[in-house]
């Protein structure tokens, strides 16, 4: 598609200016001037290169778990922030730390995607039992559900004194980013490349039971491989580098309304728009209170929630 390349190139300069832009000082100067610097070239490999590719992934691989989701569910105003996946991943995260604080980063990963996945199946089969006739409240019962999930991590978290870290685990932060810290994202790019390779199938999916099995696909095939791949990218994102609201709902919506439900054709594009969606909401953080920073999971929760009203009067106007 002819808006392929200019995304690319429109994303490669924000992520070349926020390989630039700190507290600290790097500059094309101090890097290959006459009197290089070994400090800024340190804080670029270590700190500044590693932060913008886990911006770029997080980025692309939430917004593609909310694009699978959307196709499954067959809603689109859901994503794992909005279904209870993120609160159940969280869940998830604590129980492992206060069971096995010793554990690997990978292993409380993995209990935090099982976590996230059962979570995600509990939404999914509430809404089977209570049939909702109106789309806008498919939301509504996954935030409520978020909700319960979420209170019960907090409950646990204040008995075992870990609300600090479950604060750190629930605000998307990328200030901590170092290398070897964000590494799990990688699984991200692979969940996105599975996604896309499944394309058709969600598709499939996403037009019903029945239309699916009458086309040879097996639905709930299907469905099981859309929730293992918003499970995994939801847990890694969070164990990584924090919650991420609204990111997965905010841009396939808008993918969807220039190129349409085919899920092939917005892969590239979604993934491509979540990653320039984080960077500039990073950029914006870091630079309104520039020495501090505003974690990016405020930034995106304002600027995703303001979004995600817009899309739901829409909705409604157009209903009318």
């Amino acid at each position: 598609m002819k808006v392929l390349l200019p995304a690319f190139l429109a994303i490669s300069f924000l992520a070349s200016i926020s390989l630039f832009v700190g507290a600290g000082s790097v500059s094309p100067g101090l890097l290959f001037g006459t009197s290089a610097d070994d400090h800024a070239m340190r804080l670029l490999v270590v700190s500044r290169i590693p932060r913008t590719l886990a911006i770029l992934l997080a980025g692309s691989s939430l917004a593609i778990a909310g694009l699978v989701m959307q196709m499954i569910v067959r809603n689109r105003f859901v994503e794992p922030s909005t279904t209870g996946t993120t609160e159940a991943a969280s869940l998830g995260f604590l129980v492992a730390t206060i069971l096995a604080p010793g554990a690997s980063i990978i292993g409380k990963m993995l209990v935090s995607a099982a976590f996230a996945l059962a979570g995600t199946a509990l939404f999914l089969r509430i809404l089977r039992a209570v049939p909702l006739r109106d789309a806008m409240l498919v939301p509504l019962v996954g935030i409520m559900l978020g909700g319960v999930t979420g209170a019960l991590a907090t409950f646990l978290a204040y008995r075992f004194n870990l609300l600090p870290s479950l604060l750190a685990w629930t605000t998307g932060d990328f200030s901590g980013v170092l290398r070897g810290r964000y590494e799990l994202l990688w699984l991200g790019l692979a969940a996105t490349g599975l996604a896309y390779w499944a394309a058709d199938r969600f598709t499939l999916a996403g037009m019903g039971r029945d239309v699916s099995v009458g086309l040879g696909l097996s639905h709930e095939a299907s469905m099981t491989l859309g929730l293992v791949l918003v499970s995994v990218i939801a847990a890694v994102c969070l164990v990584s580098v924090g919650a991420i609201p609204f990111l997965g709902l905010v841009v396939p919506n808008i993918v969807s309304l220039a190129v349409g439900d085919n899920m092939r054709r917005s892969v590239p594009l979604v993934a491509l728009g979540g990653a320039g969606l984080v960077l500039v909401c990073d950029l914006i953080g870091r630079l309104v209170r520039y020495p501090y920073e505003i974690p990016i999971g405020v930034v995106m929760g304002v600027l995703g929630s303001l979004i995600f009203l817009h899309l739901l009067l829409r909705a409604r106007r157009r209903v009318a």
